[in-house]
């Protein structure tokens, strides 16, 4: 029984959403249009649920490259209607097109001189008809088996604002880049801008030795850079191989103590992957995973080890 109505519940609003697609039309296009031309920013107003919904989109299409805000209209009659210019685009959800507050608000945000757009049901209501350009949400039924509460009426409006927000994004040529600039302190904003340089100034330690160097050399110069692995340079200081500690202890379970007389370059392993100070610090943690590694040289445009970066490094960068 419980599962069952769940199951409706999700069927009604999934087919609300899908229809939604094919009632998408030229109106969709001239408002996407407007936004981009327009200098102002979009200002997102509704009451009740709608007003849930419009925070969401306004939310969604300031982090995605369209500045935009929430104004409540109890809030915009109130003396927070001056934050509203000639140059904005103001959009009015409803799902009835006759929530008075919205309509109370609608002549002075046409004196203000801004573009006014609604999102409601029937583009007969007084919403509707006193709007620029009215998108049509209307929905068969609402998932409430009371018919009362706003669902699936207000998913099909969220839908709708998500819709809106990606046609703008993909418009802009938005990048990954620019989301991160707009999302700074987290994680994905984290993966998206630290680049290996940031990650390298958490020690600034660059532990190399030469292939004749011995491994005593080796240790001395893990332990002091407390990195756990040594780069190692060929004569022009270009990176030929990387010692860790893990190839010490393996080679020592092996060969006992013989280890020592040997050289850095006798156990070394040759030729490995590098990266570059400037590549994202992502890319080192992809490096890393995929071939199983946890110390990775950081090389400079000529091949010359910058430093070394470890797993432990970048999970305080907040990377990983």
């Amino acid at each position: 029984m419980i599962l069952e109505e769940a199951r409706r519940v999700l069927t009604i609003e999934g087919e609300a959403v899908l229809a939604l697609r094919e009632k998408l039309g030229e109106d969709f296009v001239k408002i996407v249009e407007m936004i981009l031309k327009s200098p102002g920013r979009v200002v997102i107003s509704g009451v009740g649920k709608s007003g849930l919904i419009g925070r969401k989109i306004a939310a969604t299409l300031a982090s995605t490259g369209t500045p935009a805000f929430f104004l409540h209209p109890n809030d915009a009659l109130h003396g927070d209607v001056g934050a509203v210019t000639r140059d904005d685009i103001f959009i009015a959800l409803s799902h009835s097109g006759e929530t008075e507050e919205l309509l109370d608000l609608v002549p002075v945000v046409k004196r203000l001189g801004a573009s006014l757009v609604s999102f409601c049901s029937r583009n007969d209501s007084r919403l509707g008809m006193e709007s620029d350009i009215a998108l049509l949400v209307p929905v068969r039924e609402e998932a409430c088996p009371l018919g009362l509460a706003p669902t699936a009426s207000s998913t099909a409006a969220l839908a709708l604002g998500d819709a809106l927000a990606m046609a703008l994004l993909k418009a802009r040529n938005f990048s990954e880049e620019d989301f991160a600039r707009f999302h700074p302190s987290g994680r994905l904003g984290r993966r998206l801008l630290v680049r290996v340089e940031d990650v390298l100034k958490v020690r600034a330690k660059n532990p190399v030795i030469g292939p004749q160097s011995t491994i005593d050399e080796a240790l001395l110069a893990m332990t002091s850079s407390r990195m756990g692995a040594v780069s190692v340079v060929g004569g022009d200081g270009r990176l030929i191989g990387i010692i860790t500690d893990g190839d010490i202890r393996r080679s020592l379970s092996r060969e006992g103590r013989e280890i020592m007389a040997r050289t850095a370059g006798e156990i070394m392993t040759e030729n490995p992957t590098s990266i570059g100070d400037k590549k994202l610090a992502a890319e080192a943690v992809r490096i890393m995973e995929d071939r199983e590694i946890g110390h990775l040289p950081v090389v400079d445009r000529d091949g010359c080890p910058l430093g070394l970066v470890n797993y432990q490094d970048l999970f305080q960068a907040g990377i990983v």
